[in-house]
């Protein structure tokens, strides 16, 4: 082969494999991204950030309430559905009443009247339930812009959200900062990850209040989802939602998810704790607390094969089944949210809980570390 060709040839060949190697580093995988997802009325910028795993499912998650926004998996086809009700853009979350994906508190769910006593010494929170609080009040949580930052050492894709809450704000004592670390597997695991600090005694009792359809199409109810619920109790509730104080077993009652269920088997049963919550609004006192995470709660949708679970370190969890979505309000694509068209799992302390010393103590002092975790976990069967 003459010499000169064959340098040719060599030289071609080099700048292929250069060209094909800086394709491959533009082809990178990146396992966290970000972009504007709009903006305040006070101007300030909100962020999304995608965490993208190697199967090409993707959670998002927004800096404005520290929202989770999105959740793309595979139905048992391998079709990629969202299967979160939420909003496409910021102004959704600022005009959102419903707590879309958001992380609430201080106190997630109901105190009565919205006091309590700590120490001797007597709160008034913000009343914004009916005769309640609720949430944490006018200025949650769900409210704030939280600083946010991508865990580069991660082994998988992780952002943690930072806020900060006031003392005094909302009437809570003491002033709270709170990080939330969203973290997606290989495996499709959504883990969140809550640690808290006070400067003086208060209460804490945050959670995520994300809606799911297991169906991908939120034109579609959940009444047709499959929900297990690992708990032989729940407190059963006042008329304005408000635990009396005792434990109820679920046995005999449409409150028994100890097996799997069809959601929409019992929920317009003549009971009278379904007909206070107009369906499912309660808490189930999870079985086995001892502080560490296990199965709580599944969701399985026949139709697309989605299944989910749910796994805690909390005592209880709030199964809702979107009774107050009324199609007033417009989420993704403008689809209406209508009645029953999601379902949460919300881990969490016993509503009022602060007014209930029989249940789980829900106090955090100085020098104490409030800590959580929640999973979802997602997978298909049959």
């Amino acid at each position: 082969m003459n010499g000169k060709f064959f340098m040719a040839i060599c030289v071609v060949m080099l700048t292929f494999i250069r060209y094909q190697s800086g394709n491959d580093k533009k082809k990178e995988f990146i396992p966290v991204t970000s972009k504007l997802f709009g903006k305040l009325p006070d101007g300030r910028g909100v962020t999304l950030y995608t965490l993208q795993n190697k199967n090409n499912a993707t959670v998002t998650v927004t800096t404005l309430g520290a929202s989770l926004v999105s959740i793309n998996v595979p139905d048992k086809k391998g079709a990629f559905g969202d299967v979160l009700l939420g909003y496409d853009n910021a102004q959704g979350y600022v005009d959102d009443i419903s707590f879309f994906g958001a992380i609430v508190g201080r106190y997630g769910n109901r105190i009565a009247k919205g006091k309590f006593s700590l120490d001797g010494k007597s709160y008034q929170l913000e009343v914004n339930s009916g005769v309640n609080h609720l949430h944490g009040g006018k200025i949650g949580f769900n409210r704030k812009l939280w600083e946010a930052e991508i865990n580069e050492k991660a082994p998988f894709a992780s952002v943690t959200m930072h806020c900060t809450s006031p003392d005094g704000e909302g009437g809570y004592p003491g002033k709270v900062s709170l990080s939330v670390t969203y973290s997606w597997s290989d495996n499709n695991e959504l883990t969140i990850d809550y640690s808290g600090t006070t400067d003086a005694p208060t209460i804490l009792n945050p959670t995520n209040h994300a809606y799911f359809n297991l169906t991908g199409d939120p034109t579609n109810t959940i009444l047709d989802h499959e929900v297990m619920i690992a708990a032989d109790q729940f407190t059963p509730d006042d008329s304005v939602l408000i635990p009396t104080g005792k434990l109820q077993d679920v046995a005999g009652s449409p409150l028994d998810f100890r097996s799997p269920k069809r959601i929409g088997d019992r929920i317009n049963d003549p009971y009278e704790q379904l007909q206070i919550a107009r369906g499912y609004d309660h808490n189930w006192v999870l079985n086995n607390y001892n502080k560490t995470v296990r199965l709580a709660a599944t969701a399985y949708d026949p139709k697309s094969g989605r299944f989910m679970e749910m796994l805690t370190d909390q005592p209880g969890v709030q199964f809702y089944t979107g009774n107050f979505l009324d199609g007033s309000h417009k989420g993704k694509g403008g689809v209406a949210y209508q009645f029953r068209s999601g379902l949460c799992f919300e881990a969490q302390h016993f509503p009022d809980s602060p007014n209930k010393p029989q249940f789980p103590s829900v106090v955090l002092r100085p020098g104490e570390t409030y800590k959580q975790t929640t999973k979802y976990r997602f997978s298909t069967k049959e």
